[in-house]
């Protein structure tokens, strides 16, 4: 989660040009090139969820999907 000049406590939505408070997490990897303990995250707004959710899916990209409040400390 790269925060690009912004406050790094900030959780915004990881959609392009979205910056709408995030409520999920989606955590992901492409096995083609991450190894099976290597995970990505992506934030997500309400809106945007099914979004991002929908494009990992179509890439066949193993992924979870938990409520942000939930998430815990992010992976580093």
């Amino acid at each position: 989660m790269i925060s690009l000049g912004l406050d790094p406590a900030t959780e915004e939505c990881s959609r392009a040009h979205c910056r709408a408070a995030a409520t999920w997490r989606i955590d992901w990897r492409n096995p083609r090139i991450h190894a099976e303990d290597r995970r990505k995250t992506w934030l997500a707004c309400d809106d945007h969820v099914d979004y991002l959710r929908d494009f990992l899916d179509a890439r066949d990209f193993p992924l979870t999907v938990s409520p942000l409040a939930s998430a815990g400390a992010v992976d580093a």
